[in-house]
């Protein structure tokens, strides 16, 4: 018998955590093919939240948020990409000529399109969005404060670009995602990925394959057993 669970996934479209959590758990849910099947669905938390809509250069950010020096952070990101390789995925500029400078983006619209999906579409249409939403961020480098870009996104993964341009102005729209955003912090979750699985127990972090498995597992038997 497979088991069945929800993976309700707290996350930002440009935290390279978060991208590499969602790598080692698809790492771990094909470990668990035929055991547990698991319908994933992407809730909002914005890492910058008062960001300008023109973004700021990362590494200013950085040293700015966090204090950290230029070297420090290069040397983050090259232990970063190694482990993001291992989960499958890249965060490394795949166009044409020299990397632009990367950007942090003020991601308010990435979350309303995000939850325009999953009511309009369901998850796994929403799941595309989101994956094409970082391929955006971190291997072309693009703007994700540019509405009409948002759209062609959107579109591609398979949404009504009239309709995602009308959800971008919807005001109800924006303050279910932004109660979707104090529900986080009522969960105690202040950093993110943060993964609430059968709508009760809380995986936080990125973690190893390994560690979802054994986490997913033990859900399931507990599930099982509250009947």
């Amino acid at each position: 018998m497979t088991d069945r669970l929800t993976i309700d996934i707290y996350s930002d479209v440009v935290c390279p955590w978060c991208a590499i959590g969602y790598g080692q758990l698809t790492i771990a849910l094909e470990a668990l093919a035929g055991e547990i099947e698991a319908e994933v669905r992407w809730r909002p938390f914005e890492l910058n939240p008062d960001m300008a809509r023109e973004g700021e250069e990362m590494e200013a950010h950085l040293a700015r948020k966090y204090g950290r020096s230029a070297e420090e952070g290069a040397a983050m990101r090259g232990r970063m990409k190694g482990i993001a390789h291992s989960a499958g995925v890249s965060l490394s500029f795949e166009g044409e000529g020299e990397a632009p400078p990367q950007r942090m983006w003020n991601t308010r619209d990435c979350h309303k399109l995000l939850a325009f999906a999953l009511e309009q579409a369901g998850p796994q249409v929403q799941t595309d969005l989101k994956l094409a939403l970082f391929r955006a961020h971190f291997n072309h480098r693009a703007d994700l404060s540019d509405r009409e870009h948002l759209l062609d996104i959107a579109a591609a993964a398979g949404l009504h670009r009239a309709a995602a341009k009308a959800a971008l102005d919807d005001a109800d729209l924006e303050a279910r995602v932004l109660a979707e955003e104090r529900q986080a912090w009522d969960l105690n979750i202040t950093g993110v990925p943060a993964m609430i699985v059968a709508d009760r127990f809380l995986i936080p972090g990125a973690q190893s394959p390994e560690t979802y498995v054994n986490a997913l597992r033990r859900v399931a038997e507990k599930t099982r057993a509250a009947g």
